[in-house]
């Protein structure tokens, strides 16, 4: 007999990633609606979150911790290569999507907002995206 590994739900992973980038953006977009304290921190916990979602969508046998390293991973690599400022990346990152996937200026305490939106997104994942067989 064969053992089944458990999945997560690619559909419910994609619903969670497109929830998220509408929250996200909604966050930039009608930033008076948070409170002022946070800043623009809601937006890249939700970004993380949407990473952690969207590789869930691939790495369906995962285990969640993993998925969430994997995707604090990611956040973090985007992060730091904000350092990098060589003209072409520069110009890239002035249009739209490129600032919205590789942010523009690196800041600490957007790691902490990353790492949120990471945990966050892996106890959703745990609780309601992860199949159990």
């Amino acid at each position: 007999m064969f053992l089944v590994k458990p999945e997560r739900r690619r559909l419910l992973q994609l619903a969670a990633t497109v929830v998220v980038i509408a929250l996200g953006l909604a966050s930039r977009a009608f930033p008076q609606s948070l409170p002022d304290a946070l800043g623009k921190y809601p937006g890249d916990a939700l970004w993380a979150m949407m990473i952690v979602f969207g590789l869930g969508i691939v790495a369906t046998r995962i285990r969640t911790w993993q998925l969430a390293l994997w995707a604090l991973l990611v956040c973090f690599a985007v992060e730091f290569s904000q350092l990098y400022q060589a003209p072409w990346i520069v110009e890239l990152r002035s249009h739209t999507l490129g600032h919205l996937v590789l942010g523009s200026f690196f800041g600490w305490a957007d790691l902490i907002a990353y790492t949120a939106g990471v945990a966050v997104a892996a106890i959703v994942d745990n609780v309601a995206l992860f199949k159990r067989r």
